[in-house]
């Protein structure tokens, strides 16, 4: 009989051993199951995170080059907007200059035999270092512009086309990025040649130079002055609307 039970004993003991291999397989695949689903889960978490950072950045990049393309468009259509002023003060110059030579011309007199008289200038001349200067503005050589304007206002400081010579010497200056000296220049046009058909553009330029230097109490006060000193001008009317956008 002892040995009946010792067979019995070890079958048991077999038993309970194969149970408990059975039960160590089964929690070791529950938790590698486990372990699959969380990793799944935190990899579609850090992938979706992934998806809509890409989606930002190119939402981004997209936003920026609409932006880019309005920058492109707006420098476009300012660069269009200056020329077309310079052309049409170009014009206007040429026109202003042709009415001053006839009037001039009309109202010559000779001077009365005996009379101490300054020697007149020869108009010819000032006409043509007038248009060599300006030539070279519309040239595009604004270095060779402003050296031309420069000479002819100190030679000829009393002529009829000195203020005409002033204002471009100062934008000639402001071609070259030169805000100082062009307020310096149009501040001439601005106070010996007050009276001159120039001067409220002059405060135009000046409140011009003044905005880029980032002045913007100057700006204000030099467009408030046109309106002040030059109403009913173009001038006045584009001090206004400028002062608007303020």
């Amino acid at each position: 009989m002892r040995p009946v039970r010792i067979a019995l004993l070890i079958a048991a003991l077999g038993a309970v051993q194969a149970h408990a291999g059975v039960f160590d397989d089964d929690e070791a695949r529950r938790q590698i199951v486990d372990l699959k689903v969380k990793t799944e889960a935190r990899f579609d978490q850090q992938a979706k995170a992934q998806l809509d950072l890409a989606s930002q950045i190119q939402r981004q990049v997209e936003e920026i080059a609409r932006l880019r393309g309005q920058i492109e468009t707006l420098t476009y259509e300012l660069e269009t907007a200056k020329k077309r002023q310079q052309d049409f003060y170009l014009d206007l110059d040429t026109r202003l200059r042709k009415f001053e030579a006839s009037a001039s011309a009309n109202a010559t007199v000779a001077p009365e035999n005996g009379a101490n008289s300054k020697p007149a200038a020869d108009p010819g001349k000032e006409t043509q270092d007038y248009e060599a200067a300006l030539n070279q503005f519309k040239a595009g050589k604004y270095k060779e512009a402003a050296a031309g304007f420069g000479a002819f206002v100190q030679k000829y400081p009393d002529s009829s086309l000195a203020p005409n010579a002033q204002y471009w010497l100062g934008n000639a200056w402001y071609a070259q990025r030169d805000c100082k000296r062009a307020i310096e220049a149009q501040s001439v046009v601005t106070t010996k040649y007050a009276d001159s058909a120039k001067a409220p553009d002059a405060w135009l330029a000046i409140a011009t130079c003044q905005q880029e230097m980032g002045n913007p109490t100057g700006t204000r006060r030099s467009l408030e002055t046109v309106l002040t000193k030059y109403p009913g001008t173009p001038a006045a009317d584009t001090a206004r609307e400028r002062l608007k956008k303020k």
